[in-house]
């Protein structure tokens, strides 16, 4: 069973996991090399576990120790109950849900590991905002898609903000990130998928047209906010795909396009 444990010091070190969240910079650099990311939110929370992460510590404010009380007492780590001013002036924002975690990280897998046995993948190129990040993540878990690809510049699903969005649904896709970009397509390519790219390029195929939910293997590759993909990840494509436009719109969001683009791939089937 954890110990409960009352802090009233915002400077105490044993909190140190939750300073500074608001700080994007840091801690995009810090979780990553110390090992953890941060769980926000009651079923997130929940989620990690279930997912096999272990747990380093919980900050609850205290109307939150009661609901989380069957984690406190399944858990070993230490949980920390502060006031919500007090959780405020550490993570540097007012802590609406009242349940944080701060989480291990597991060793991520590598391109190939995941890609044995999946047959939908979804490839993001340079995705740097943690929003789409999760959004996509949520996408591709309730759609069916079997893994997520990264190039070395996407952001990290397990940031604290990807992991909200995704509602916890970064930790049911398995993902990998490519060592090199584009080459790293190379392997994809190699190991039997059809690469698609998203684009709304007219000289693109509609993506019915394409029929992607036919095809054995298909990687789908999606790029950023406002740039799109990159010239050299379309001529790295077998195929440009787009999905049609009404009324004058030119295109979707990319967390939007994603889960259009997913049912097409998955026909509309989640699992495999």
């Amino acid at each position: 069973m954890a110990d409960l444990i009352t802090v009233d010091d915002p400077d105490d070190p044993r909190l140190r996991d939750y300073t500074g969240l608001t700080d994007v910079e840091l801690r995009r650099k810090r979780e990553p090399a110390e090992g953890l990311f941060i769980a926000e939110g009651e079923k997130v929370i929940r989620r990690a576990r279930l997912a096999g992460y272990e747990m380093r510590s919980m900050l609850l404010s205290s109307k939150w120790v009661d609901v989380m009380r069957d984690v406190i007492e399944d858990v070993p780590a230490p949980v920390y109950a502060v006031s919500p001013e007090l959780a405020e002036r550490v993570t540097g924002y007012h802590v609406h849900r009242g349940a944080l975690a701060s989480m291990q990280r597991k060793p991520l897998p590598d391109a190939a590991s995941i890609l044995r046995d999946a047959r939908r993948v979804a490839v993001m190129e340079s995705v740097n905002d943690h929003t789409n990040t999760g959004a996509i993540f949520r996408s591709a878990a309730a759609l069916g898609m079997d893994a997520v690809l990264l190039s070395p510049d996407c952001a990290d699903p397990l940031y604290r903000r990807s992991v909200k969005v995704s509602m916890g649904a970064v930790f049911s896709v398995p993902y990998a990130r490519l060592e090199s970009w584009p080459r790293g397509l190379e392997a994809v390519r190699d190991t039997g998928f059809k690469i698609l790219a998203l684009t709304p390029d007219e000289k693109a195929t509609p993506i019915d047209d394409a029929a992607p939910h036919r095809l054995e293997r298909v990687a789908l590759m999606l790029g950023a906010e406002g740039d799109g993909l990159s010239t050299q990840a379309l001529m790295a494509a077998d195929e440009w795909v787009r999905i049609p436009m009404a009324h004058g719109v030119d295109s979707l969001n990319v967390g939007a396009a994603a889960a259009v683009a997913f049912y097409a791939v998955t026909s509309g089937r989640p699992g495999p």
